[in-house]
């Protein structure tokens, strides 16, 4: 792995260093799904409402994303980004294990906030990488790969976590979840270099390219690219759309655990287990292969048409298993499951088909040297909108429905956040209008450029 920077990575190479950005991925966002866990001990020991809880599992997090967003992903694409890794995962154990010291809820919110400080230029800079990593028809696949840490970390999270926080307490919990990230950081610093910027984009690929045009001719600096950017009704149209089906998906992932114990009557550890093994191995498996089949299907169909199914399906399963009745259980190895719990795996495995393609695509849209940044405006609007605006948005209804609904006030309030599913489904059929009717080679790829392409893959 240490032979990266010399010129075109091995298939090991490039693997190892996917499967080294997929293990930090994963660690960061246990940290962040481990919170759902702890939202009511640390209720109980701070006294907090839900509308503060949301606060500090989600809007904490966006605020710090909103404003360091685009400087960190000017940052990766000026400087090392296996470096600025390294240095990010030391941050984060320390600022992890900082969260464990919280005598009060302020402090435990600002304690969030420094984790995100280590968070922010990890997404830009991961998806560079891979992007220099692996090939357009290869690419949607890797990054599902990638993403797919989140579901698996889900099942940790929220099945062992769960264990870990009755076991340990939440404050050692976040002590022990520090330790890997050291071990990563050090990993990053030692073996791994920079891979070659831009190594698999080749003008023939260049179907998709009518924001890369007028970027290439930009004069570099952050305000041309933001301008160039946000110019583009296609880039604007992909970033919201990613942003406003998160929303949902966050608030849900944020706030189930509570659900399933508020409406369906289960302990914290039985309620975190079944989220974590149904709700995050379903996801896990779906966006698998959303990935696997946007890549096999790129050549015949267009990439928006699986995120538009999965976004259907999944809002459809989600309204099945928010509405099932509770009283109805399935005895399952000797205990008592919740009927609805199916309809929560299908919500899971539904729901992210659209991460591997929109991903892909938007890696595409944009040039080697300013692809950080544009992730990075994806990163600042899913974070604001699904880390942060949902969550409290969540809380705060359920606050308000409390006092007429009482324990069910949550189970209405979900049903609310997921509006934002239908709009973007809305929004990427209007993307997908667009590609169609702008450039005729969208859908259809003539065999023989396709087996050229696949020749320079190979090589």
């Amino acid at each position: 792995m240490n032979k990266i920077a010399d010129g075109k990575p091995t298939q090991w190479q490039r693997h190892g260093l996917l499967l080294l950005l997929t293990l930090f991925y994963g660690e960061t966002f246990i940290g962040r799904q481990i919170i759902a866990v702890m939202i009511e001990p640390i209720k109980l020991e701070f006294g907090t409402s839900d509308t503060q809880m949301g606060l500090m599992s989600g809007l904490a997090f966006a605020v710090v994303f909103a404003v360091l967003g685009l400087p960190a992903g000017q940052l990766a694409d000026k400087k090392s980004r296996t470096r600025i890794l390294a240095f990010c995962a030391l941050a984060w154990a320390f600022a992890t294990a900082l969260c464990g010291f919280a005598v009060g809820f302020y402090m435990l919110v600002a304690a969030r906030m420094l984790v995100a400080v280590a968070e922010v230029p990890i997404g830009s800079s991961s998806m560079s990488l891979i992007a220099d990593l692996y090939p357009l028809n290869k690419r949607a696949f890797a990054i599902s790969c990638y993403t797919s840490a989140a579901t698996i970390a889900s099942i940790l999270a929220l099945g062992l976590g769960a264990y870990l926080i009755g076991q340990l307490g939440w404050r050692h919990t976040f002590f022990l979840l520090s330790i890997p990230a050291l071990i990563l950081s050090a990993v990053f610093f030692i073996f791994v270099k920079e891979p070659k910027r831009g190594q698999f984009n080749h003008k023939s690929q260049a179907n998709l390219t009518a924001v890369q045009t007028e970027l290439t001719s930009s004069n570099g600096t952050l305000a041309d690219t933001l301008r160039s950017l946000w110019a583009h009704k296609r880039f604007k149209l992909l970033v919201f759309s990613s942003a406003m089906a998160t929303m949902s998906a966050n608030a849900f992932g944020m706030w189930n655990i509570t659900f399933i114990m508020r409406s369906h009557q289960l302990e914290l550890y039985n309620a975190g287990l079944l989220a974590g093994v149904i709700g995050g191995g379903s996801a896990a498996i779906g966006i698998l292969l959303g990935g696997y089949l946007a890549d096999k299907r790129s050549v015949r169909t267009s990439p928006l048409q699986l995120p538009i199914i999965g976004h259907i399906l999944g809002v459809t399963s989600l309204y099945l298993y928010l509405l099932w009745p509770s009283e109805q259980t399935i005895l399952i190895f000797g205990h008592n499951v919740p009927v609805a719990m199916f309809a929560c795996a299908l919500t899971s495995f539904f729901s992210v088909w659209w991460v591997g393609p929109c991903f892909s695509l938007l890696t595409n849209l944009v040039p080697a040297h300013q692809r950080a940044v544009a992730i990075a405006c994806q990163s600042i609007l899913v974070s604001f909108l699904g880390m942060g605006v949902g969550p409290v948005l969540v809380g705060s209804l359920s606050d308000i429905l409390s006092p007429r609904m009482g324990e069910e006030s949550l189970r209405y309030a979900l049903i609310f956040s997921s509006f934002s599913t239908i709009i973007a489904i809305f929004l990427l059929i209007k993307l997908n209008q667009i590609f169609t009717a702008n450039d005729p080679n969208y859908i259809d790829v003539s065999s023989s450029t396709q087996s050229k392409l696949n020749q320079i893959h190979s090589e």
